[in-house]
Order: C-alpha cells, then sequence, then structure tokens
C-alpha cells in the first residue's frame, strides 16, 4: 500500500496511559517503529508531544475511548494534525489484543490515510459548548415549572 504521511503516530487512549508508536523512515528505506507508554498527567503529556516531535511526527490519530482522549488531545492538537478515530469502526478486526499493538496499528494505517476521523469542534465552539448546554438546561427547568399538573 502507498504510504502517504512519512512520519506518524498512533496513540492507544486510557485513563493511566497513553501507549504511542511512532512510524519513521529508516535508514534502509524501510520503517521503523519505536514504541513507548506515557502517563495521562499533564507533565506526562507534554512529554509525550516533546517525544513525537523529537521524531518529526506531523500526523497523530488517537483513538476516542470515553472522555480519555480529551486532554491528550487538547494537549497536542496546536502542534500536530490530530485524528480521533472511533475505535468501534476498527475492532472489528482480529488479531489485536494489546494497547502496543492498537498503537502500532492506528499508526499503520493512519501512515495509509486510511482511518476516518470524528469531528472535533474547533476551540472556539468549545468554550461556548457548556454555556449552551447550561442553557438548554435552565429552559428545560423553566417550562417543566410551567407545566399544569396532570389528571390525579
Amino acid at each position: 500500500m502507498e504510504l502517504l504521511i512519512a512520519r506518524c503516530a498512533g496513540l492507544d487512549v486510557h485513563q493511566a496511559t497513553v501507549v504511542a508508536t511512532v512510524r519513521t523512515p529508516d535508514d534502509r528505506g524501510g520503517r521503523r517503529r519505536v514504541t513507548e507508554t506515557f502517563g495521562t498527567m499533564t507533565p506526562d503529556l507534554l512529554a509525550l508531544r516533546e517525544w513525537l516531535q523529537a521524531y518529526g511526527v506531523t500526523h497523530v490519530a488517537l483513538e476516542s475511548t470515553g472522555v480519555y482522549w480529551k486532554p491528550v488531545y487538547y494537549v497536542l492538537e496546536d502542534a500536530f494534525t490530530l485524528l480521533l478515530i472511533n475505535m468501534q469502526d476498527l475492532k472489528r478486526v482480529p488479531g489485536r489484543k494489546t494497547d502496543v499493538r492498537d498503537s502500532e496499528w492506528l499508526a499503520q494505517l493512519l501512515e495509509c490515510g486510511l482511518p476516518k476521523p470524528s469531528f472535533v469542534p474547533p476551540p472556539a465552539i468549545r468554550c461556548w459548548q457548556p454555556w449552551t448546554r447550561f442553557r438548554g438546561s435552565i429552559a428545560s427547568a423553566r417550562s417543566a415549572s410551567w407545566r399544569k399538573p396532570g389528571p390525579t
């Protein structure tokens, strides 16, 4: 398969750890694969960012597991082209059982340009989301208080 992205990474994100695999060209014309595990606290995520930059990574694919992807995404979004991947679309493929294999597989798919990313609103829109949700909950509570009680 044709390689579209020369320097990319796949991240398998969990509550306490992020397993990162970088794929880069090697000296013999092949591909080099390096895997490392990081924590999810801010200093750990900053170390992950520096580690990815040291390899010259331009694109990063990360899985969207619950809400655990959000801090990772927010720390990396201004330094890399990020693709948030819905793992439900990818879990149907057999043979991947470990976090390391998941991150390697995400990186391999990314270098071929195969994963379809999920939509993540830009920061200017994300800052308004809590206010919009809060407004909706107030409107719902207000309309509930105006309802007439039903027959008893």
